[in-house]
């Protein structure tokens, strides 16, 4: 099993270790609103997050501690972060980052030191981009590196568009016609080059186009949604050990997923080229549970992780049943002020 996960829920950063049998608990960054986390693989001391009101933060030691960093980062407002296997001179991490309004950051070198990489917004595609909550701007929703070549960058922009670079994001490819709109997470696979699964938010408008998958680096795109019955999708997970099965977390509607009071989600699951089928053993109730995020552990071939606002959960059957880790935290019902809208839900999850 996995010895850490770090999760963003409500209005907060939670950093669980395992130690023998027991989970310990720390809970940072109250009140900057982390939205997106990510940590290393190689290094489970070191990880990056984003928040929505106070820029970039990094922990080089497990989460006990936690400093702000990104001088050169323009922006406050980090909606995306991943990291590369691009290493530095000194064995260093290349984390990119991207932001609201929408701008790509890179660092080569923990994070000590960023670079812009310019050109996405003079995409001609940009004038259609927007965000429904904000309507006068947009913001990076994703960011992947190929794992079989790192020149090669996807994004996505939430809403308008999914884009990529084969240059390390020196020049940038604009979206194509049967693309995701607006694919709130993606990811791509080791063992299955040139293939790219997305969850896209639109399905609830456009009826069969909430799953996109492309199996030539985004050049075409098929929307494979047989037994997908909610198409407002959210997450996304692969298993590491089978790169035809994925797991997605859906809700019928925005509202559906995210407003805690109304909301009613789920996750399902397709194996190879068959139906969706959902997921229920184990996990909550479907009513009043915001939409989950999904991930994998590298280490951990059949094995998926679900964070949701009523805990985070396991399942080591590749979805069939889950079990609740005994991870608990404070849980505050918090929202953001004025036309933010709520943020009382599951926004990133990273395990290693």
């Amino acid at each position: 099993m996995a010895e850490r996960l770090y999760a963003t829920v409500s209005d907060q950063l939670i950093t669980a270790t395992q130690r023998g049998d027991k989970w310990t608990v720390e809970t940072a960054l109250h009140g900057k609103y982390p939205r997106a986390v990510v940590a290393d693989p190689k290094d489970p001391d070191l990880a990056f997050c984003g928040t929505t009101e106070d820029g970039l933060w990094r922990t080089t030691d497990g989460g006990e501690t936690w400093s702000r960093i990104g001088e050169g980062i323009a922006h406050e407002r980090i909606t995306a972060v991943s990291l590369d296997e691009a290493k530095g001179s000194e064995g260093q991490s290349g984390v990119w980052v991207g932001t609201e309004p929408t701008a790509i950051y890179y660092s080569k070198d923990d994070g000590k030191t960023w670079t812009e990489k310019p050109g996405l917004t003079d995409l001609r595609s940009e004038p259609d981009w927007s965000y429904p909550p904000r309507p006068e701007t947009h913001h990076v929703r994703w960011i992947e590196t190929d794992p079989n070549d790192y020149e090669r960058v996807y994004v996505s922009i939430e809403q308008g568009a999914f884009v990529q670079s084969s240059d390390c994001g020196e020049t940038w490819n604009d979206r194509i016609p049967g693309s995701p709109r607006d694919a709130h997470t993606f990811a791509l696979h080791a063992d299955a080059p040139g293939r790219i699964y997305a969850a896209d938010g639109l399905g609830f408008i456009f009826p069969g186009q909430g799953y996109y998958e492309s199996v030539d680096s985004g050049e075409t795109w098929g929307t494979p949604n047989d037994g997908l019955k909610h198409q407002y999708l959210w997450g996304l997970a692969v298993d590491p050990g089978d790169p035809d099965r994925v797991l997605v977390s859906a809700a019928e509607s925005p509202e559906a997923a995210h407003v805690p009071k109304i909301s009613e989600s789920y996750i399902y699951r397709r194996d190879s080229d068959g139906a969706w089928t959902q997921c229920r053993e184990g996990l909550p109730n479907a009513e009043e549970t915001c939409v989950p995020v999904l991930t994998t552990n590298e280490d951990e071939p059949g094995v998926f992780y679900a964070l949701t606002d009523r805990g985070i959960f396991r399942s080591d059957d590749t979805g069939g049943t889950w079990d609740r880790l005994d991870i608990e935290w404070e849980e505050i019902a918090s929202e953001f002020p004025g036309r933010r809208g709520p943020n009382v839900g599951p926004t990133g999850l990273s395990v290693v």
